[in-house]
């Protein structure tokens, strides 16, 4: 079966119909992430039992596949009660996920910080939360900044598996339109650029984002 290109433009419409709830479940996503990930990391500093205690956490995070727990959130927790929409389930599964490596990125991070700003911080009378918002994130944001970039990029290309409990996103609607014509080929090739397109546009966006950073940092 050869590669029909009218037939690879006649359905791009339908994709592209898609990739609106790709890029929100990954924006929200990412969002989560990040927040779930800095609160992790902040949690494991807060003394030995609660880091062993998140070390452990984050650990069991990072070394379960994502599908997995994708599939646990769908399938396993209504047998306790817990049932939670489709797009629910697939940022909930994500923003865990990635949290875990996130948090490992946050930890980077503020290792990086000279311990002499949080006694800076403390001589002044900030109290932790305020020394955490106000002197650690902004130093921490400059030096996690590309990192995080690659992590988002990743999250946005495992958007994808949320195919599996019926997310309207861009890979599912290519699997309705292949499994309707029996064409595979020509949804797979559209929903590939779409992502590549995607994926170049974050990363050249994060470049740009690291570089005001810095440029900043240097004023």
């Amino acid at each position: 079966m050869t590669f029909d290109f009218s037939f690879a433009l006649s359905i791009v419409p339908t994709i592209l119909a898609a990739m609106g709830m790709t890029i929100a479940v990954a924006i929200v996503s990412c969002f989560g992430a990040a927040l779930l990930g800095f609160l992790l990391e902040i949690l494991r500093r807060t003394g030995k039992p609660m880091g062993y205690l998140m070390r452990f956490v984050i650990d069991f995070i990072r070394s379960t596949p994502v599908l997995v727990q994708i599939y646990f959130l769908y399938f396993v927790l209504p047998f306790y009660g817990v049932t939670m929409p489709a797009l629910v389930v697939g940022v909930l599964a994500l923003s865990v996920y990635y949290s875990g490596y996130l948090a490992e990125v946050f930890k980077a991070g503020i290792d990086s910080i000279p311990s002499g700003q949080f006694e800076a911080a403390k001589a002044l009378g900030l109290t932790r939360i305020d020394a955490i918002v106000f002197v650690v994130a902004p130093q921490m944001l400059r030096n996690v900044a590309a990192p995080m970039g690659n992590y988002f990029v990743s999250l946005l290309k495992a958007t994808p598996y949320l195919a599996v409990i019926a997310v309207p996103e861009m890979l599912g609607a290519a699997m309705e339109v292949a499994s309707d014509t029996f064409r595979y080929a020509e949804p797979m090739v559209i929903v590939g650029i779409l992502f590549l397109i995607l994926a170049v546009t974050i990363a050249q966006f994060v470049r740009l984002l690291e570089q005001r950073l810095l440029a900043s940092a240097k004023r």
